[in-house]
């Protein structure tokens, strides 16, 4: 049986797996698209106008162009 994230529609193989994963996904979350890391909004802003990647090593920025919600990002699972 497949458990699914209701945020971000990623599927885990065990209920134990999906129960990890729950606690650190939410609608509020934050994912940018240039190195995949997955975060609280509030660490990507401190005016709620600017938003930048918190990864020190991403140039990530911008809501809607690098960084984008976890609800609206999906992946897409692998053909292979």
């Amino acid at each position: 049986m497949t458990h699914t994230c209701r945020n971000c529609k990623r599927t885990f193989t065990s209920k134990l797996k999906y129960e990890l994963h729950r606690d650190t996904c939410s609608a509020e979350a934050l994912i940018c698209e240039r190195c995949g890391e997955q975060f609280e909004e509030r660490r990507a802003t401190r005016d709620g106008w600017h938003y930048v990647c918190p990864n020190e090593d991403c140039a990530g920025e911008g809501l809607g162009e690098d960084l984008h919600s976890v609800g609206d990002f999906r992946l897409e699972a692998s053909t292979q």
